[in-house]
């Protein structure tokens, strides 16, 4: 069996977010997020499982830092739950989620390992949610807000950033279908989330800049491909379509400054809230 030889600079890694493993739901100042509520709510999740606990990471991050060692692996990709730096998701900083990044920063670089923070894997605060959500246009903004702040933390050490895991997932799943957190089922709402998240994904982009020029942001994108149910035309052009929509939307505004064209009646600027200058914001 013949070699294979990766370059010099590979990363070798490992991936979680905020929800899934820290547990703490309640600890150290930290406030609700819209999977806290969601998970709590019944009916939502078959088993009746939560967060509150998960893997302990936020106890035993150490041990977990440990076990990456053991495994020769050089990069952590982990994401920052929104809700533990501003409980409220505005106002004042929790101290003490701040420190806990700190520390899981320190403690990576001295075990070698590269930190590589996600700044949303989709644990909204819910104190957010309660205004409006991500349909709320307000909420790039306050993204942006807790952009600089966790630059201004973490960014002397930290080089390279996600801002949004899966965008394309959230929105839809979240606003539209209503199968996750917050559970909304209302096509309205989608459109302006998603116009919304494009919105912060420029805001934040800049955030992270202005703070530390030199580091490397961007957004982990979902990605499938797209084919026609038939052989007619009007099969290819729905497949089409939906490749925009599902592997363009969120890629397009940041990197080109429009929205792909995903709808046969033209972009829904008015469903979605589109305002004059708005793609400008969105570009990166």
């Amino acid at each position: 069996m013949a070699r294979i030889h990766f370059p010099d600079g590979f990363h070798w890694g490992t991936a979680t977010a905020s929800y899934q493993i820290e547990g703490a739901a309640r600890e150290d100042g930290k406030g609700e997020s819209i999977w806290d509520r969601f998970a709590h709510t019944e009916g939502n999740i078959s088993s009746g499982d939560t967060g509150d606990v998960a893997c302990d990471s936020y106890h035993r991050h150490a041990e977990d830092i440990a076990l990456m060692r053991e495994m020769n692996l050089n990069s952590y990709r982990f994401s920052i739950a929104w809700p533990r730096i501003l409980p409220e998701g505005d106002g004042s900083v929790n101290a003490k989620g701040v420190d806990y990044y700190r520390r899981l920063v320190d403690d990576l670089l001295a075990a070698g390992i590269r930190p590589f923070p996600t700044l949303y894997h989709w644990d909204l605060p819910q104190a957010l949610e309660d205004r409006g959500g991500w349909p709320n246009r307000d909420t790039a903004g306050r993204f942006a807000d807790y952009a600089h702040i966790v630059a201004r933390a973490i960014g002397d050490r930290v080089h390279d950033w996600i801002l949004f895991n899966e965008p394309q997932v959230f929105t839809s799943l979240g606003y539209g279908f209503g199968m996750h957190a917050p559970g909304r089922r209302d096509r309205d709402a989608l459109l302006r989330a998603s116009h919304t998240v494009n919105l912060a994904q420029g805001e934040g982009f800049r955030a992270i800049k202005s703070e530390y020029p030199e580091s490397r942001v961007g957004t982990a994108f979902s990605m499938a491909p797209c084919e026609p149910a038939g052989d007619t035309e009007a099969d290819s052009e729905a497949a089409e379509r939906w490749h925009r929509y599902t592997n363009c939307w969120f890629l397009e505004p940041a990197l080109l400054g429009h929205y792909p064209d995903a709808f046969p009646g033209g972009l829904p600027v008015e469903l979605m809230g589109v305002r004059d200058d708005d793609l400008t914001r969105a570009r990166t």
